[in-house]
């Protein structure tokens, strides 16, 4: 007995030898995933300080809350059904690790589909939101000169003081008009007075925008529209004294200086010279 004892302390058998490799071998292995655990939940963290940056900065939201962001570690008898073996802690500490990389894997993607339904809306605000003129820009007159912007005016027929709730842009009849952001027709109107053939979008995020004067209109009530879709042609129909479009901007049922939402196709200095003309105390085309 004390031989065979010896033989097989000293002297191993090559299955004896051959679990004593697989054994090191399994040992260098788990620590080895212990490492790559580690760089990925490094990794993980770094798109976690991304994720919450995207939340505070664009979306103005809070992001993931650090204690569920950190929770999840584990039970003292959770590994339990484990061999005491001298690798147990080592094991031990790389399954911890891998459930809760498995458990910050989960809210991130969960975090992310917040962000793409946010951003979803954003893109869906941003588009709705009057954004461009109601005319094309090599479309119009550029003599700004003769823009009659938001304030009060000179009403070009009555010869009183009036207050002028849109911008007139100045155009051939005919020239095409567009919806300046998406949104749903609500209104199209058919006056010999006032403004005359109109139409009325709602855009909704508490936003509507009136296009007056028209000569001719291409939608219905009830049809949706996207921004830069031709809605209709400048006329002169109603209370005016020129071919043009009245555009008005009505933000939470008050109009509003629709100079704020005609920023394309301009430059900066145009913008401002725009800006100025649309201020000056002269005689509107309505």
């Amino acid at each position: 007995f004390i031989f065979t004892l010896v033989s097989h302390k000293y002297f191993p058998s090559p299955i004896v030898n051959q679990q004593k490799s697989e054994i090191q071998q399994l040992k260098y292995q788990n620590s080895k995933l212990g490492v790559e655990v580690d760089k990925m939940s490094d990794a993980l963290q770094n798109i976690q300080l991304r994720d919450a940056a995207a939340h505070r900065m664009i979306f103005g939201m809070d992001p993931i809350d650090e204690s569920v962001w950190n929770g999840g570690k584990g039970g003292s008898t959770k590994y339990e059904e484990i061999a005491d073996y001298n690798s147990k802690e080592q094991i031990v500490r790389t399954l911890e690790k891998a459930d809760k990389l498995k458990q910050q894997l989960s809210l991130q993607s969960k975090s992310l589909d917040e962000i793409l339904r946010l951003a979803q809306q954003k893109e869906e605000m941003l588009a709705a939101i009057p954004s461009i003129k109601p005319l094309r820009s090599d479309k119009l007159r550029r003599d700004i000169q003769l823009l009659s912007g938001f304030g009060w005016r000179t009403h070009p027929i009555h010869k009183v003081r009036k207050m002028h709730a849109g911008i007139d842009f100045s155009a051939p009849k005919g020239t095409s008009i567009q919806a300046t952001g998406n949104g749903k027709v609500i209104k199209v109107e058919r006056k010999s007075t006032g403004y005359g053939v109109a139409v009325t979008i709602d855009h909704g995020y508490g936003y509507q925008t009136l296009y007056g004067h028209m000569w001719k209109v291409n939608v219905e009530v009830g049809e949706k529209v996207v921004k830069g879709q031709k809605i209709g042609e400048v006329g002169s129909t109603g209370t005016s004294t020129a071919p043009h479009c009245h555009y008005e901007v009505i933000y939470k049922g008050k109009k509003v200086n629709p100079i704020h939402y005609c920023m394309d196709g301009l430059t900066p200095e145009e913008y401002a010279e725009m800006a100025e003309a649309a201020e000056r105390l002269n005689q509107s085309f309505d």
